[in-house]
Protein backbone atom coordinates (compact mmCIF):
# COMPACT_ATOMS: atom_id res chain seq x y z
CA UNK A 1 0.00 0.00 0.00
CA UNK A 2 2.62 2.15 0.72
CA UNK A 3 4.32 1.50 -2.57
CA UNK A 4 1.46 2.80 -3.95
CA UNK A 5 1.42 5.66 -1.93
CA UNK A 6 4.94 6.51 -3.04
CA UNK A 7 4.11 6.25 -7.00
CA UNK A 8 0.98 8.41 -6.90
CA UNK A 9 2.87 11.07 -4.61
CA UNK A 10 5.96 10.64 -7.33
CA UNK A 11 3.12 10.80 -10.72
CA UNK A 12 1.67 13.97 -8.73
CA UNK A 13 4.84 15.66 -8.34
CA UNK A 14 5.74 14.93 -11.92
CA UNK A 15 2.57 16.67 -13.58
CA UNK A 16 3.37 19.48 -10.83
CA UNK A 17 6.96 19.86 -12.53
CA UNK A 18 6.17 22.34 -15.12
CA UNK A 19 3.86 24.38 -13.41
CA UNK A 20 7.06 24.64 -10.77
CA UNK A 21 9.37 25.45 -13.23
CA UNK A 22 7.13 28.20 -14.76
CA UNK A 23 6.38 29.70 -11.51
CA UNK A 24 9.96 29.96 -10.46
CA UNK A 25 11.13 31.34 -14.30
CA UNK A 26 9.23 34.89 -13.51
CA UNK A 27 11.12 35.84 -10.88
CA UNK A 28 14.23 35.22 -12.49
CA UNK A 29 12.95 36.70 -15.81
CA UNK A 30 12.49 39.16 -13.65
CA UNK A 31 16.00 39.74 -12.22
CA UNK A 32 17.49 39.01 -15.25
CA UNK A 33 15.19 41.55 -16.90
CA UNK A 34 15.59 44.72 -14.22
CA UNK A 35 18.83 43.75 -12.44
CA UNK A 36 21.50 41.35 -14.52
CA UNK A 37 20.95 43.18 -17.97
CA UNK A 38 21.64 47.21 -16.34
CA UNK A 39 23.97 45.62 -14.25
CA UNK A 40 26.14 44.33 -17.12
CA UNK A 41 25.46 47.90 -19.03
CA UNK A 42 27.00 49.42 -16.01
CA UNK A 43 29.67 46.69 -15.76
CA UNK A 44 30.66 47.34 -19.72
CA UNK A 45 30.69 51.30 -19.24
CA UNK A 46 33.17 50.70 -16.02
CA UNK A 47 35.84 49.21 -18.25
CA UNK A 48 35.45 52.19 -20.90
CA UNK A 49 37.21 55.54 -21.15
CA UNK A 50 35.53 59.09 -21.01
CA UNK A 51 35.22 60.82 -24.32
CA UNK A 52 33.71 63.80 -25.23
CA UNK A 53 30.84 62.15 -27.35
CA UNK A 54 27.41 60.51 -27.73
CA UNK A 55 27.48 58.53 -25.38
CA UNK A 56 30.46 59.73 -23.70
CA UNK A 57 32.84 56.49 -23.24
CA UNK A 58 34.80 54.29 -25.28
CA UNK A 59 33.53 51.59 -27.13
CA UNK A 60 35.27 48.11 -26.04
CA UNK A 61 34.96 46.90 -29.06
CA UNK A 62 36.41 47.68 -31.88
CA UNK A 63 36.08 46.05 -36.14
CA UNK A 64 37.82 46.89 -38.77
CA UNK A 65 36.15 45.68 -41.80
CA UNK A 66 39.04 46.84 -44.07
CA UNK A 67 41.67 44.72 -42.03
CA UNK A 68 39.61 42.20 -40.84
CA UNK A 69 40.80 43.37 -37.25
CA UNK A 70 38.89 42.90 -34.23
CA UNK A 71 40.44 44.92 -31.11
CA UNK A 72 38.60 44.50 -27.48
CA UNK A 73 40.26 47.11 -24.98
CA UNK A 74 39.46 47.40 -21.42
CA UNK A 75 40.17 49.91 -18.78
CA UNK A 76 40.65 49.38 -15.26
CA UNK A 77 42.30 52.20 -14.63
CA UNK A 78 38.55 53.49 -13.63
CA UNK A 79 38.54 50.98 -10.65
CA UNK A 80 42.42 51.29 -9.85
CA UNK A 81 41.65 55.64 -9.06
CA UNK A 82 38.96 54.78 -6.59
CA UNK A 83 41.78 53.27 -4.50
CA UNK A 84 44.15 56.10 -5.03
CA UNK A 85 42.20 58.94 -4.62
CA UNK A 86 40.68 59.37 -0.71
CA UNK A 87 37.74 61.24 -1.93
CA UNK A 88 35.77 57.71 -2.81
CA UNK A 89 37.13 55.82 0.51
CA UNK A 90 35.95 59.03 2.42
CA UNK A 91 32.99 58.70 0.79
CA UNK A 92 32.15 55.29 1.18
CA UNK A 93 32.79 55.40 5.11
CA UNK A 94 30.99 58.35 5.33
CA UNK A 95 28.11 57.08 3.74
CA UNK A 96 28.06 53.68 5.81
CA UNK A 97 28.32 55.48 8.70
CA UNK A 98 25.66 57.74 7.85
CA UNK A 99 23.81 54.47 6.55
CA UNK A 100 24.49 52.31 9.99
CA UNK A 101 23.43 54.81 12.14
CA UNK A 102 20.25 55.66 10.81
CA UNK A 103 19.12 51.92 11.23
CA UNK A 104 20.17 51.31 14.27
CA UNK A 105 18.24 54.59 15.85
CA UNK A 106 15.66 53.63 13.24
CA UNK A 107 15.47 49.81 14.75
CA UNK A 108 15.60 51.11 18.34
CA UNK A 109 12.02 53.09 17.42
CA UNK A 110 10.60 51.26 15.20
CA UNK A 111 11.04 47.97 17.63
CA UNK A 112 8.26 48.86 20.56
CA UNK A 113 6.00 50.49 17.83
CA UNK A 114 5.83 46.94 15.83
CA UNK A 115 5.72 45.05 19.38
CA UNK A 116 2.50 47.88 20.25
CA UNK A 117 0.96 47.09 17.05
CA UNK A 118 1.23 43.24 17.43
CA UNK A 119 -0.39 42.86 21.04
CA UNK A 120 -2.61 45.20 20.23
CA UNK A 121 -6.29 44.21 19.72
CA UNK A 122 -7.36 43.52 15.65
CA UNK A 123 -9.84 46.40 15.27
CA UNK A 124 -6.69 49.20 16.57
CA UNK A 125 -3.82 47.38 14.82
CA UNK A 126 -5.47 47.96 11.16
CA UNK A 127 -5.66 51.69 12.05
CA UNK A 128 -1.97 51.55 13.64
CA UNK A 129 -0.85 49.79 10.12
CA UNK A 130 -2.63 52.56 8.08
CA UNK A 131 -0.56 55.58 10.56
CA UNK A 132 2.64 53.96 9.22
CA UNK A 133 2.05 53.45 5.71
CA UNK A 134 0.23 56.90 5.95
CA UNK A 135 3.40 58.83 4.28
CA UNK A 136 3.93 56.72 1.46
CA UNK A 137 0.30 58.49 0.28
CA UNK A 138 2.48 61.83 0.19
CA UNK A 139 5.24 62.49 -2.38
CA UNK A 140 8.90 61.52 -1.37
CA UNK A 141 9.85 64.69 -2.09
CA UNK A 142 7.27 66.82 -0.10
CA UNK A 143 7.88 65.10 2.98
CA UNK A 144 11.34 65.92 2.64
CA UNK A 145 10.90 69.27 1.93
CA UNK A 146 8.33 69.58 5.14
CA UNK A 147 11.27 68.95 6.88
CA UNK A 148 13.08 71.56 5.54
CA UNK A 149 10.73 73.74 6.75
CA UNK A 150 10.23 71.92 9.95
CA UNK A 151 14.24 72.62 10.40
CA UNK A 152 15.15 75.71 9.15
CA UNK A 153 15.88 79.07 11.29
CA UNK A 154 12.30 80.12 11.63
CA UNK A 155 10.93 76.85 11.34
CA UNK A 156 8.66 75.42 13.19
CA UNK A 157 10.73 74.03 15.87
CA UNK A 158 12.72 77.02 16.23
CA UNK A 159 9.50 78.96 16.77
CA UNK A 160 8.55 76.30 19.34
CA UNK A 161 11.54 76.05 21.30
CA UNK A 162 11.66 79.78 21.22
CA UNK A 163 7.87 80.53 22.67
CA UNK A 164 8.56 77.81 25.45
CA UNK A 165 11.40 79.68 26.46
CA UNK A 166 13.79 76.55 26.29
CA UNK A 167 16.26 78.59 23.96
CA UNK A 168 17.57 81.67 23.45
CA UNK A 169 18.82 82.01 19.61
CA UNK A 170 17.65 79.57 17.00
CA UNK A 171 19.20 76.30 16.46
CA UNK A 172 21.31 75.78 13.40
CA UNK A 173 19.50 72.29 12.48
CA UNK A 174 19.15 71.99 8.56
CA UNK A 175 22.14 71.60 6.57
CA UNK A 176 23.49 68.86 9.07
CA UNK A 177 24.16 65.79 9.68
CA UNK A 178 21.62 65.68 12.35
CA UNK A 179 18.89 66.78 9.64
CA UNK A 180 20.29 64.34 7.09
CA UNK A 181 19.73 61.17 9.91
CA UNK A 182 15.96 62.97 10.83
CA UNK A 183 14.96 62.82 6.90
CA UNK A 184 16.46 58.84 6.67
CA UNK A 185 14.99 57.89 9.43
CA UNK A 186 11.68 59.43 9.06
CA UNK A 187 11.61 58.12 5.64
CA UNK A 188 12.47 54.50 6.08
CA UNK A 189 10.78 53.94 9.61
CA UNK A 190 7.99 52.03 8.01
CA UNK A 191 10.24 49.96 6.09
CA UNK A 192 11.55 48.54 9.31
CA UNK A 193 7.97 48.67 11.28
CA UNK A 194 6.46 46.60 8.90
CA UNK A 195 8.81 43.21 8.78
CA UNK A 196 9.31 43.50 12.78
CA UNK A 197 5.59 43.42 12.91
CA UNK A 198 4.79 40.61 10.75
CA UNK A 199 7.02 38.48 12.79
CA UNK A 200 5.89 39.51 16.29
CA UNK A 201 2.48 39.39 14.95
CA UNK A 202 3.01 35.64 14.30
CA UNK A 203 4.99 34.89 17.19
CA UNK A 204 3.33 32.28 19.98
CA UNK A 205 2.19 33.49 22.66
CA UNK A 206 2.25 30.02 24.61
CA UNK A 207 6.03 30.51 24.76
CA UNK A 208 5.78 33.52 26.71
CA UNK A 209 3.03 31.72 29.21
CA UNK A 210 5.75 28.89 29.38
CA UNK A 211 8.67 31.05 30.49
CA UNK A 212 6.77 33.05 32.78
CA UNK A 213 5.66 29.88 34.29
CA UNK A 214 9.68 28.83 34.50
CA UNK A 215 9.99 32.47 36.67
CA UNK A 216 11.51 34.35 33.90
CA UNK A 217 10.91 37.94 34.57
CA UNK A 218 9.00 40.72 31.89
CA UNK A 219 12.44 41.72 30.77
CA UNK A 220 14.05 38.00 31.26
CA UNK A 221 11.16 36.62 28.55
CA UNK A 222 11.89 39.84 25.83
CA UNK A 223 15.47 39.30 25.93
CA UNK A 224 15.37 35.06 26.17
CA UNK A 225 12.14 34.36 23.96
CA UNK A 226 11.03 37.50 22.15
CA UNK A 227 13.78 39.24 21.31
CA UNK A 228 15.55 35.63 19.42
CA UNK A 229 12.38 35.25 17.68
CA UNK A 230 12.11 38.48 16.15
CA UNK A 231 15.68 38.58 14.96
CA UNK A 232 14.21 37.69 11.28
CA UNK A 233 12.14 40.39 11.53
CA UNK A 234 15.18 42.97 12.60
CA UNK A 235 17.60 41.26 9.93
CA UNK A 236 14.93 41.98 7.18
CA UNK A 237 14.11 45.92 8.53
CA UNK A 238 18.33 46.72 8.81
CA UNK A 239 18.90 45.14 5.14
CA UNK A 240 15.08 47.15 3.67
CA UNK A 241 16.62 50.56 5.66
CA UNK A 242 20.56 50.16 5.26
CA UNK A 243 20.92 49.21 1.15
CA UNK A 244 18.42 52.82 0.22
CA UNK A 245 20.06 54.65 3.18
CA UNK A 246 23.77 53.54 1.44
CA UNK A 247 23.07 55.25 -1.91
CA UNK A 248 20.83 58.11 -0.55
CA UNK A 249 20.71 61.05 -2.54
CA UNK A 250 18.13 63.12 -2.47
CA UNK A 251 17.74 63.17 1.21
CA UNK A 252 21.61 64.36 1.99
CA UNK A 253 20.79 67.00 -1.02
CA UNK A 254 18.30 68.88 0.20
CA UNK A 255 18.69 68.42 4.13
CA UNK A 256 22.58 68.31 4.26
CA UNK A 257 25.43 70.70 3.97
CA UNK A 258 27.44 71.28 0.48
CA UNK A 259 30.20 69.50 2.24
CA UNK A 260 28.33 66.88 3.24
CA UNK A 261 29.87 63.59 0.96
CA UNK A 262 28.14 60.36 0.64
CA UNK A 263 28.44 58.07 -2.27
CA UNK A 264 25.43 59.11 -3.89
CA UNK A 265 26.66 62.70 -4.20
CA UNK A 266 29.65 61.38 -5.71
CA UNK A 267 27.78 59.31 -8.15
CA UNK A 268 25.45 62.47 -9.29
CA UNK A 269 28.50 64.67 -9.41
CA UNK A 270 30.51 62.24 -11.46
CA UNK A 271 27.27 61.22 -13.79
CA UNK A 272 25.94 64.50 -14.75
CA UNK A 273 28.72 67.66 -13.67
CA UNK A 274 31.95 65.95 -14.70
CA UNK A 275 30.58 63.61 -17.42
CA UNK A 276 32.21 60.75 -16.69
CA UNK A 277 30.37 57.85 -16.97
CA UNK A 278 32.90 55.03 -16.76
CA UNK A 279 34.03 56.32 -13.32
CA UNK A 280 30.88 57.11 -12.14
CA UNK A 281 29.98 53.20 -12.81
CA UNK A 282 33.12 52.03 -11.24
CA UNK A 283 32.08 53.63 -8.18
CA UNK A 284 28.15 52.23 -8.44
CA UNK A 285 29.62 48.71 -9.18
CA UNK A 286 31.86 48.57 -5.94
CA UNK A 287 29.09 49.43 -4.32
CA UNK A 288 26.51 47.04 -5.45
CA UNK A 289 29.70 44.03 -4.49
CA UNK A 290 29.73 45.46 -1.19
CA UNK A 291 26.03 45.42 -0.98
CA UNK A 292 25.17 41.97 -2.35
CA UNK A 293 28.68 39.89 -1.43
CA UNK A 294 27.40 40.25 2.22
CA UNK A 295 24.16 39.48 1.46
CA UNK A 296 24.75 36.51 -0.29
CA UNK A 297 26.93 35.17 2.56
CA UNK A 298 24.43 35.40 4.54
CA UNK A 299 21.50 33.54 2.72
CA UNK A 300 24.41 31.13 2.35
CA UNK A 301 25.32 30.75 5.93
CA UNK A 302 21.22 30.46 6.59
CA UNK A 303 20.59 28.24 4.02
CA UNK A 304 23.53 25.47 5.38
CA UNK A 305 22.08 26.46 8.70
CA UNK A 306 18.44 24.99 7.82
CA UNK A 307 20.07 22.16 6.42
CA UNK A 308 21.57 21.58 9.44
CA UNK A 309 18.47 21.45 11.26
Amino acid sequence: MSGLWRQALHGLSARLQPGKTLVASIPTFWLALFFLIPFVVVFKISLAEPAIAVPPYTALFEWDADLALASLQLNLGNYLFLFEDSLYLEAYLNSIKVAAISTFITLLLAYPMAYMIARSSPSNRVILLSLVILPFWTSFLLRVYAWMGFLKKNGVVNELLLSMGLIDEPLIMLQTDFAIYIGIIYTYLPFMVLPLYSTLEKLDISLLEAAEDLGCKPMQRFFLVTLPLSLPGMLAGCLLVFIPALGEYVIPALLGGSDTLMIGRVLWDEFFLNRDWPRASAVAILMLLFLVMPIMLLRNAQGRREERT
